[in-house]
């Protein structure tokens, strides 16, 4: 579909903003939503292992490439705090917003490509990764280009995006591993279409689909040699330090239950019109311009989704894990926002059902996105170590969620990790009580959603609620329905059996 196809011009003759300059627009835009108060907010857990590898980048690290940019692409200029770490994945971020269009407009036409890159623009969840001080915009923006650019330099023979997808694919990986998932799917695809005795003797007097075939072979060789080492690794660490990591966790769910939350977590983050939208328009191609294009994009989505599900049974898994599959659902929406233009509504002007459909997709996500701005989907650790460094005395133990984000801004004793169970904080307040400390000091999540850990109702809640005094609330509110307060409880070192001092306290 030509530009101006997508674009017909009307029989008034009002002339018509150009592919070119919306896409110029919607970058402006995205560059806008990205970098504003970039800096503003405290690290959240894993950034600060990205501080960490940034500083001291190593080529075995499995996920290099994010840190070696930081280091020698930022470190050399300024220093890697909180709005240096976030630079290059804000502008990562926005340039997705015209890598997607590029590379789709030759897949689903002009106008849908212009759709998908408008949804992603003002899209909460991408904001947000791109103001994550980690990789994670680095692999949405791969993730947009390589699977693409790949299909396109096989379908046409263009050696050009053949290579800018074997390129984008290389750096996917770097970025992190999770990127070669986007494979599985269209491997199998392809398996099953090729492999047939007929299909593969026809397939195997072309040239070009054995140098292909001998090429995915090499490429996959090296990929496993590289990648099977540290998904075992991965599986291992968790089962030898069960519990480990930066936050609060509760019970474990049992088998579908932790599946159906993890999908539902994802597809909420995506936000439901965008996943919807995105499945039904990959359909529609399947189903009305292009079987192939169709199985291609629904391939890329489903097998990383499953994939990664089924590995939840066996090791936590993050919702992160599932973003390489973001690019296909928004131009799944672009086709399917495109379709809706294209129908002769009764309604007149024929434009008024869709564009309110294409409001209603991006209100879906603007209280999300609103909120971004307010807190940064951050809990406010930084503000916490500022009311609790005058108050600390000698002696006094400090547990915490996050605790190495803590740590960073607190001066004073080392940060603990609060766990579920509270014979850690018991076996504490004991040696409180041997040192002559003051109080023990817990920092965790306030009560807030039903996705999230917090002190829900249990054996924590009960003992914190039970032998502390909480003493702050520290947090901003957001417009959705995400809450990230942090609550402060001081827990004095009373003498054993005094139980007067501690229900005084409450």
């Amino acid at each position: 579909m030509t530009s101006e196809e997508a674009f017909p011009s009307g029989s008034d003759g009002r002339r018509r903003l150009s592919p070119g300059l919306m896409i110029v627009g919607l970058t402006a835009l995205a560059l806008a939503l990205r970098f504003w108060r970039l800096g503003d907010w405290n690290f959240e857990a894993t950034e600060i292992f990205t501080l960490r590898d940034s500083l001291n980048p190593r080529w075995g690290n499995p996920r290099p490439l994010g840190y070696l940019f930081n280091h020698y692409l930022v470190g050399t200029v300024r220093p890697l705090d909180e709005l240096g770490l976030r630079l290059l994945p804000a502008l990562f971020g926005a340039l997705t917003v015209p890598a997607l269009y590029l590379v789709s407009r030759r897949l689903i036409g002009t106008r849908a490509a212009l759709f998908g890159a408008l949804l992603l623009s003002v899209s909460g969840q991408h904001v947000f990764y791109s103001q994550f001080a980690r990789y994670w915009s680095l692999v949405f923006l791969f993730s947009a280009i390589s699977p693409f650019a790949l299909y396109l330099g096989v379908r046409n023979g263009d050696r050009r995006a053949l290579i800018v997808g074997l390129v984008t694919a290389l750096l996917a990986v770097l970025a992190h591993p999770v990127s070669i998932l986007l494979v599985g799917g269209p491997a199998i695809w392809m398996a099953l279409t090729y492999l047939r005795p007929r299909r593969l003797r026809e397939a195997l007097r072309d040239k070009r689909f054995v140098w292909g075939a001998a090429l995915a072979v090499v490429v996959g060789a090296v990929v496993a040699t590289r990648m099977l080492p540290f998904f075992q690794d991965w599986i291992s660490m968790h089962d030898k330090n069960p519990g480990m990591g930066q936050f609060l966790l509760g019970p474990k769910k049992g088998h579908g239950v932790k599946q159906l939350v993890l999908l539902a977590a994802y597809f909420e983050s995506l936000t439901w019109p965008v996943v919807l939208g995105g499945a039904v328009g990959v359909y529609l191609l399947w189903r009305e311009r292009d079987r192939t294009l169709g199985l291609f994009l629904g391939s890329l989505a489903v097998f990383p989704l499953v994939f990664i599900a089924l590995v939840s049974v066996r090791t936590p898994v993050s919702t992160f894990y599932l973003l390489p599959t973001a690019p296909v659902f928004f131009l799944g929406a672009g086709v399917f926002l495109d379709r809706l233009f294209q129908i002769e509504w009764t309604p007149r002007p024929r434009w008024l059902v869709p564009s309110t459909i294409l409001v209603l997709f991006i209100i879906a996500g603007a209280p999300t996105l609103a909120s971004q701005y307010r807190n940064g989907r951050r809990f406010d650790f930084r503000g916490v170590a500022r009311w609790l460094e005058p108050r600390l005395s000698q002696g006094d133990i400090v547990y915490s969620d996050q605790p190495m984000v803590l740590d960073h801004y607190l001066e004073g004793p080392q940060v603990q990790k609060i766990r579920r169970e509270p014979a850690p904080l018991q076996e504490a307040m004991t040696e409180l009580r041997q040192s002559g400390g003051k109080a023990l000091w817990i920092v965790a999540p306030a009560p807030a959603h039903a996705l999230r850990t917090n002190l829900k109702a249990g054996g924590l809640a009960d003992w914190i609620y039970g032998t502390c005094q909480m003493r702050n609330t520290v947090g901003t509110g957001r417009l959705d329905f995400r809450q990230q307060y942090l609550q402060v409880y001081r827990c004095p070192a009373a003498a054993p059996g005094d139980s007067g001092a501690a229900s005084a306290g409450r």
